[in-house]
């Protein structure tokens, strides 16, 4: 056997199953085969794409199915990211099929259906019917096209109008039979304005889709494709294919021909980057110098050094990680920026092409799959070492990394809430650590848990006490709304102070921003007469009102119903509506201020992917006055003109089951407060509460997060909560009560009496017991030892799996941020 040809894979498929499967090779794939690369192999009645772990010769107790078809000539997964998938599948208890499909952007690529052929009775069937039936009848017609092959779902019902009634009556009587299949997807299929063309100088080489080291001789290509060749030879380099097509008539076909025969290059463009927010760089200011030089330090070092970044809002963390990420650059390393939502990505990503030009790559969910996979090709390759991505960019295969930046790392948005539910900032500091590189966490407002591990010196702790250029703080006022109500008598919305304070900003120019973190016009929908909420039929929660829709919304699965006319349990037509949303804001706003240009970014107004950055840049661009809307507009924004705040109700978080609550308002009320005044003028910022007193309210007012962090600490010291602990959340669901009931009962018996130094609370109902038709009950265990935990953990997945249990029963979320 030649050096390198292998008889067997150990392949890891996405499935809920721990172990992987050992697959035989056909003779044209041994040589072939590396780990890290995806494979089609059949999986029961399936074929699914799964990743090669280990090559071997080793000969299976079993007997094995063989593999069907190798995808990647090389890995798209290294040794570091399949290590770093396997720590993630252990420390998170997941599937590891699960997590490495996750770390792949690659879906696009591979397209999944069915192939409809006939059952030998179909067959003896076919006859009969054929003879007898109308030409045009569609059992008929499917029959007779099945007889010649077999044919894809997706061709039958473009073919035939009522192919999918025709094929399920034919599926009941047995006569046809469905294999799920995979096929690869063309990678060429994007738009023409997503997409870029350039003559293949050395056709054949990697990247080219044919790999046959040859162009064909233009006396084979059809007359587009020889037109778009001498064009293209011609006017060397990138075109914009849709332009092209303005000029050379079928240029479009043409070019994706010429791709797939190896003649030309087709990329799929970078779009929906903001360069009107970059920014000439600065002199830094002796603070940020400081937090330069020890970081470059330990840059210039080559080992692995966590740092916490903690700067107030305004005070240049931007700025730093610019300088860190060149001198990485400059070092011929690459860097890897991460971003909580996808709104900052953009104008983050001005900056970054601003200083790094096309070294930049973007990786975010508003672009397409062909976008996305792209990107991900140009990192792989190469070609792009500075990286700006949301949570799932911490999987980017950069070259040779030397840094990870980790910027509002307190976020929540960096813990994903499906299986594998993993925190894309610790995932970062174990990447960081096994590639001997730095990272550095930065933010305003820092977890407590960061913020503890540099006290405990785990972490190198860096400050910035001040705003660039010496710039004041704003000056924050708390209103407190229960006084409003008894001098004015009225539940408004907004307090006189911050209608004065907008209607100042209007006359002078200056824009505002108004804070509300709920969706919705209404929060929920009662009867006067019998007290009914109108509740959502899958989950334990209220609908929320949504006026623009005029329909009632669950913020939770989606569900949807009309307005209700008369309560639904007594009939009463008194209902009303109550509580206030971010849609309520801005229709209030816009009668209070009618010449005033309002514009709102939420999760209902950002419904297409690229309405983040038309609604954020008309908003830094002077277009509208004033902005409302929910979290995503507290962070990471830097938009000069604004020099008012006004928060709705601060008190919104507070009143949540979670131990994270008061830590949530703080962070959130201070980032807020950080948008005012980051230009020329000073800022102030108007607070609206009814807990005024509360110390996360007072403390974001003072701007005082050293008090806020000692006070937090010490409750969370005395209920023995992270960061004292490692923690889990165990759910365990059902459509069916009684179902869910039991198997939290069974899962309480195997943890009683819970091992030494572990804790179990449960079970119990979750706080929302019902969510998407499951029920759900939940058991919080507390450890002191990571360790202990995770052995525990593990213990009750193998209990699951030996009572087979359904896949989707049992949920384990490891660190949780949310015990919702």
């Amino acid at each position: 056997m030649p050096e390198g040809s292998f008889q067997y894979v150990d392949v890891s498929v996405p499935a809920p199953l721990d172990q992987p499967f050992t697959y035989s090779l056909p003779e044209t794939l041994r040589h072939r085969v590396r780990p890290g690369s995806r494979i089609v192999v059949p999986f029961g009645p399936r074929k699914l794409t799964g990743v090669i772990l280990r090559c071997h010769d080793e000969p299976p107790k079993m007997a094995t199915r063989e593999a069907l078809r190798l995808i990647d000539s090389e890995p798209v997964l290294d040794a570091d990211l399949l290590s770093l998938g396997r720590w993630i599948a252990g420390y998170y208890c997941a599937p590891l099929g699960d997590v490495l499909r996750g770390m792949l952007p690659l879906a696009s690529e591979i397209r999944r259906g069915k192939v409809w052929s006939l059952t030998d009775a179909g067959r003896d069937a076919a006859r009969q019917l054929l003879l007898d039936a109308a030409p045009d009848d569609p059992v008929a017609r499917i029959l007779s096209m099945l007889e010649k092959r077999p044919l894809s779902a997706a061709y039958l019902s473009r073919l035939l109008p009522l192919a999918d009634k025709a094929i399920r009556s034919l599926e009941r009587k047995g006569l046809i039979a469905a294999e799920q299949v995979q096929t690869e997807r063309d990678p060429l299929r994007a738009p023409a304005d997503r997409l870029r063309v350039e003559i293949q100088s050395e056709p054949g080489t990697e990247g080219t889709p044919s790999g046959s080291g040859h162009a064909p001789p233009s006396a084979k290509l059809n007359k587009p494709e020889r037109e778009l060749k001498a064009f293209l030879e011609l006017h060397p380099g990138s075109h914009n294919l849709k332009d092209l097509e303005c000029m050379l008539a079928h240029s479009s076909a043409a070019a994706r021909s010429l791709a797939r025969k190896g003649v030309v290059t087709l990329t799929a463009e970078t779009v929906g980057v903001t360069l009107s927010a970059a920014r000439a760089p600065h002199t830094l200011n002796p603070a940020q110098q400081a937090a330069y030089d020890t970081i470059r330090n330990a840059i210039d070092a080559r080992e692995f050094h966590a740092f916490l970044l903690y700067g107030v809002t305004g005070s240049g963390k931007t700025e730093i990680y610019l300088n860190v990420i060149q001198a990485v650059a400059a070092q011929g390393r690459g860097a890897l920026l991460l971003v909580p939502e996808i709104a900052l990505t953009p104008a983050m990503a001005g900056q970054f092409f601003s200083r790094f030009g096309d070294r930049v790559a973007i990786l975010h969910s508003a672009f397409t799959d062909v976008e996305r996979s792209e990107q991900w090709r140009r990192i792989r390759s190469g070609s792009a070492s500075v990286v700006v991505g949301t949570r799932s960019g911490v999987f980017a295969p950069v070259r040779n990394l030397g840094l990870i930046v980790v910027d509002e790392e307190h976020d929540g948005s960096y813990k994903q809430e499906e299986t594998p539910r993993y925190n894309g900032r610790d995932v970062a500091l174990v990447r960081a650590q096994a590639a001997h590189a730095c990272v550095v966490l930065g933010s305003a407002t820092p977890s407590l848990e960061s913020r503890y591990n540099a006290e405990r010196g785990k972490y190198t702790l860096l400050t910035l006490p001040g705003r660039i250029e010496a710039r004041p703080m704003p000056a924050v006022s708390l209103v407190d709304m229960r006084r409003e109500f008894l001098e004015t008598r009225q539940q408004a919305t907004f307090s006189r102070k911050l209608i004065e304070a907008i209607g100042q900003r209007l006359e002078n120019g200056e824009q505002t921003i108004i804070l509300l973190n709920r969706r919705g016009f209404s929060i929920f929908v009662a009867c006067r007469s019998c007290g009914e909420r109108v509740q959502c039929v899958n989950c334990s929660v209220t609908l929320t009102f949504h006026k623009r829709d005029r329909r009632l919304l669950c913020h939770y699965c989606g569900y949807a119903e009309k307005v209700p006319s008369v309560c639904p349990k007594c009939s009463s037509e008194h209902v009303y509506f109550l509580g206030v949303g971010s849609e309520r804001v801005e229709e209030e706003l816009h009668r209070a201020f009618p010449a005033a240009r309002i514009a709102r970014l939420d999760r209902d107004t950002v419904t297409g992917k690229r309405q983040y950055e038309t609604i954020l840049d008309g908003f830094r661009e002077g277009s509208f006055d004033i902005l409302v809307g929910t979290q995503m507009i507290a962070k990471g924004h830097d938009i000069p003109n604004v020099t008012l705040v006004g928060v709705v109700s601060a008190d919104v978080g507070l009143g949540m089951p979670d131990f994270r609550a008061a830590e949530r308002t703080f962070q959130l009320l201070t980032q807020v407060a950080g948008r005012a005044g980051r230009g020329s003028l000073p800022g102030i910022v108007l607070i609206q509460t009814i807990n005024p007193d509360h110390y996360a309210v007072r403390m974001a007012a003072a701007q005082d997060y050293a008090a806020f962090y000692e006070k937090e600490l010490a409750f969370r010291r005395a209920m023995s909560y992270p960061p004292f602990t490692a923690m889990a959340n165990v759910l365990v669901r059902s459509d069916k009560k009684e179902l869910a009931l039991r198997m939290s009962g069974e899962l309480g018996m195997l943890l009683t009496p819970p091992p030494e130094k572990l804790r179990v609370m449960g079970p119990a109902e979750a706080p929302v017991p019902r969510l998407k038709a499951e029920y759900r009950y939940q058991l919080l265990i507390k450890s002191a030892s990571r360790i202990a935990l995770n052995a525990l953990l593990q213990k009750v997945r193998a209990f699951a799996q030996e009572r087979k249990w359904p896949a989707t029963a049992l949920v384990i979320d490891v660190d949780p941020l949310s015990l919702l």
